[in-house]
């Protein structure tokens, strides 16, 4: 029997993110909903915003064709990450995200490590609640390989960021394209990392058969939606166990019930990102049901449910 409303009065949906404190646990991905949808969707509701991560110099992204339908509610995507540049970003985009008094998760990049500190230093001044380091940025310092395949590149970027965070918690979002992801983990919570995305998109690739050629433009892209959960589901339950810092699962979430077994494998929170495509209302569906679903797995609070897999 479903809880009723009245039944679900109390339940509490705020999380922490080390010294973060967020309403409920739902956010969108980087760069999959931003304030030009705020239409579409009270933003602030939502826990958190988080934005499209940010270079220090302005970014086009990758030659056409973009983005392609991989069936099963995933999609390929090759976008490249356009940015307006640390100045433009601060100026401009920055105030359209803080209008909504949501906490503001500014996600930054970069193409070699010391484009983070770049980043970080010239956005010192300007007002919002944490970073989101994106270390899935290809280095090419090292030839295009991520910067999040390599540990100690991991800890680099990380501490560097830390230090240059004036206070603000560090959330570091971890590729899955790696042999190990305990390693990035522990190396991102040893260098002073507050909390950790778990995880990007895995790389993939989608074949014209008749022009004999890639769909994307860059060649290969990445791959999200619900058809790699039950990767990213394994990402997040292997991460908890390795580090004691919170985590933040990405990938595959499309239902309330994809929240409860995020939270259930051992995330604190949760992004939203390929599903509010086709379903821009998919994040407010998710905060309505919340309390029901709690309640129904006999839970009172998000908290009783993180970590609690019995595996």
């Amino acid at each position: 029997m479903r809880a009723t409303s009245s039944e679900v009065v109390d339940v509490d949906l705020s999380v922490e993110l080390g010294p973060l404190r967020l309403s409920n646990p739902i956010m969108p991905a980087s760069g999959c909903f931003g304030p030009e949808l705020a239409s579409l969707l009270p933003l602030e509701r939502l826990g958190a915003l988080v934005t499209k991560t940010v270079f220090t110099a302005a970014r086009s992204g990758n030659a056409a064709h973009r983005l392609t339908d991989s069936g099963s509610g995933s999609a390929l995507n090759s976008v490249g990450i356009p940015s307006p540049g640390a100045a433009s970003f601060r100026s401009q985009v920055l105030p359209r995200y803080s209008a909504h008094g949501t906490p503001v998760i500014v996600s930054i990049g970069g193409l070699a490590v010391d484009d983070y500190f770049s980043i970080a230093d010239e956005l010192s001044m300007a007002q919002f609640a944490a970073y989101e380091v994106n270390v899935s940025c290809p280095n090419l310092e090292r030839g295009g390989i991520s910067i999040g395949a390599d540990p100690d590149q991991v800890y680099r970027v990380t501490r560097g960021v830390v230090d240059r965070a004036a206070g603000r918690p560090v959330i570091v979002k971890l590729t899955p394209n790696v042999a190990s992801v305990d390693e990035t983990a522990c190396a991102a919570e040893e260098a002073g990392a507050a909390a950790l995305t778990v995880a990007n998109t895995f790389v993939g690739l989608a074949v014209d058969l008749r022009r004999r050629r890639p769909v994307l433009g860059n060649g290969t892209g990445g791959l999200s939606g619900h058809g790699i959960k039950p990767l990213v589901l394994r990402l997040v339950w292997e991460a908890s166990r390795a580090v004691d810092i919170p985590i933040v699962g990405c990938g595959g979430i499309a239902t309330t019930g994809d929240v409860a077994e995020f939270l259930v494998a051992g995330a604190t929170a949760v992004q939203i990102g390929t599903a509010t495509f086709s379903r821009p209302t998919t994040m407010a569906q998710m905060l309505d049901e919340l309390p029901t679903q709690l309640t129904d797995l006999g839970c009172r609070r998000v908290a009783d449910l993180v970590g609690s897999l019995q595996a």
